[in-house]
């Protein structure tokens, strides 16, 4: 295998200098890190991830290969990545394994980098590049290998991102044994969000991120609003949509859950101002305290972007918060079953403290539907979309 040398430069910043083993291409974006020990292929199919350089802190990187990017489930979803694709531009490690060995391997990290298109780095010393981003903050960065000539840089959160990553047509996920039937706003979301909406028993009707989402609520028992790469204040569609489902009288009752971009998306529409983090979070083990109980939840978490909650408005409280930099990570509705999530309660990778919050919403539902089959004024009477007629996948 012939090596070319790379070189990861930070704007305004240092100059690393390494081996290509991606793609063989200069590539642009904003400069992130991530100390999660395991789970690459999760993070790279991660469409939160879209625009951005992932720095990872675990030192031996693509040591399990890749798994199968075809594998589905009984759900007919993906079964190892969370969207089809590689999502990142490229990586930086600090050393590649070139063997591997795993029962779910099919390829090398790198020949997936290569055939997907990402730039990837080794011999980079990473803990340098970690110290120098936690104290400058966000960053943009590039990958220039040595036989190509540097390409400009470039901020991804300049542009919306959501846009990028949403279904372009709605789609519909079928529950084994179906109980209800949720509404999913898709701002970017990982399947594994879907599979914990329909291995719990909910038909998922998936719909892109800017769909008029109020005006079929009443067809559902839930929204749900996904996760989502990038600046939330590009999605002003979504935020006026929301705002409009929140104002409906007879939907109070309606059960809405939100996560990470879903949170803010939704606390925006609430009133609530959102702000850009130092250098954001990025990690599976990363403490968030439920407000309401006391207890302490390891969080998987990717977002640059959070709420100020002192902007909440008074029917709104905080819900969790980070244990570690304070930022704010979820609210609840005081008085109406609406709460979000600025971290990752369905993981992949990472802990499963806060997959309790899925049977929150849940048992929110059945108590909508209960209410519901007692009151003729919220009862379903017309249904205007055939999910029949929708297709079964994503559409990019």
């Amino acid at each position: 295998m012939t090596q070319e040398k790379a070189t990861f430069t930070i704007k305004n910043g240092p100059t690393f200098e390494g081996i290509s083993f991606g793609a063989k291409k200069s590539v642009a974006g904003e400069a992130v890190f991530t100390t999660s020990l395991v789970g690459y292929p999760e993070s790279m199919t991660d469409p939160s991830y879209c625009g951005q350089i992932l720095v990872f802190t675990q030192p031996l990187i693509g040591n399990y290969g890749v798994p199968s990017g075809t594998a589905r489930d009984e759900f007919n979803l993906l079964r190892y990545f969370e969207s089809p694709h590689i999502h990142v531009v490229g990586i930086i490690v600090a050393e590649y394994a070139y063997e591997y060995s795993h029962w779910t391997a099919v390829e090398s990290l790198a020949s997936w980098c290569q055939r997907e298109g990402v730039a990837a780095v080794t011999g980079v010393d990473t803990r340098e590049v970690i110290t120098y981003l936690r104290e400058q903050g966000s960053s943009l960065g590039r990958i220039t290998l040595a036989s190509q000539e540097p390409v400009e840089y470039s901020d991804p959160m300049s542009t919306n991102l959501v846009s990028k990553v949403t279904t372009r047509e709605p789609f519909h996920v079928k529950a084994l044994n179906s109980k209800c039937n949720i509404a999913l706003i898709d701002c970017g979301v990982k399947e594994n969000i879907i599979r914990c909406l329909t291995s719990r028993g909910a038909n998922v009707t998936v719909f892109p991120y800017d769909y008029e989402i109020q005006n079929i609520a009443s067809e559902f028992d839930g929204i749900f609003i996904s996760n989502g790469p990038g600046d939330p204040t590009f999605c002003t569609k979504t935020v006026d949509n929301l705002k409009e489902l929140l104002s409906i009288e007879s939907l109070h009752g309606l059960p809405v859950f939100g996560i990470c971009m879903g949170h803010q998306l939704l606390a925006m529409a609430a009133g609530a101002k959102i702000m850009k983090l130092k250098y954001g979070n990025r990690a599976h083990n990363i403490p968030a305290m439920d407000l309401t109980t006391g207890r302490c939840h390891i969080t998987s978490q990717n977002h640059g972007y959070a709420i100020d909650d002192s902007t909440l408005k008074p029917d709104w409280k905080p819900f969790f918060v980070n244990l570690n930099d304070k930022s704010n990570e979820g609210m609840i509705h005081i008085s109406r079953p609406v709460f979000s999530t600025q971290f990752h309660p369905e993981a992949k990778g990472g802990p499963m403290d806060s997959a309790i919050l899925f049977d929150k919403y849940f048992e929110n539902i059945d108590s909508f539907k209960l209410e519901k089959s007692n009151n003729l004024k919220l009862a379903n009477t017309s249904t205007t979309i055939n999910v029949d007629t929708l297709a079964v996948e994503r559409v990019f």
